[in-house]
């Protein structure tokens, strides 16, 4: 096959004819290799176009879903297993932790929603730091705004409820 324009990036000729080519699908770290697959590369933006004739389009979404869902298994796991380590309820890890909403939290656990990165790695600290609860703790109650607050403005009463 001859080679063709590319719609990405408009280089003429740029898009070469690929075939039996293997593939990795990424998301955070984990990837997964879809082999066989046929289509065009573009020598200069390394845009990729699967061939309509081929089942390579599908074979490459499905791996790509397949290795969310797994992904999303994962860290749900790690999450739920971290929470029972800290012997906190999802409500409280909610409260002290995330912020969002119970059903959200549970959602996470189960795998059906990928977490906030920073929800995630708050938790994987407290997995491998977990004295560092009784700071959340502390922190969430506010005690250190309350001291700072009256430190810095003594002629002012300021009163922070919860």
């Amino acid at each position: 096959m001859k080679a063709r324009q590319c719609m990405s990036c408009g280089t003429q000729d740029g898009m070469q004819h690929f075939d039996g080519r293997n593939l990795s699908v990424n998301y955070k770290q984990m990837s997964r290799m879809v082999h066989d697959l046929a289509g065009w590369e573009c020598t200069f933006c390394g845009e990729i176009i699967f061939d309509d004739d081929t089942d390579s389009a599908e074979r490459y979404v499905d791996a790509g879903d397949k290795l969310l869902e797994d992904c999303f298994q994962v860290m749900g796991s790690e999450i739920k297993r971290i929470r029972r380590k800290l012997h906190l309820t999802q409500k409280d890890a909610v409260k002290l932790l995330s912020g969002g909403g119970h059903n959200a939290f549970s959602r996470y656990e189960r795998g059906e929603l990928a977490p906030p990165q920073p929800l995630f790695m708050l938790m994987r600290l407290l997995d491998r730091h977990p004295h560092l609860l009784a700071e959340v703790h502390a922190i969430s109650e506010g005690a250190d705004l309350k001291q700072l607050l009256a430190t810095r403005h003594p002629e002012q009463e300021t009163v922070l409820t919860q």
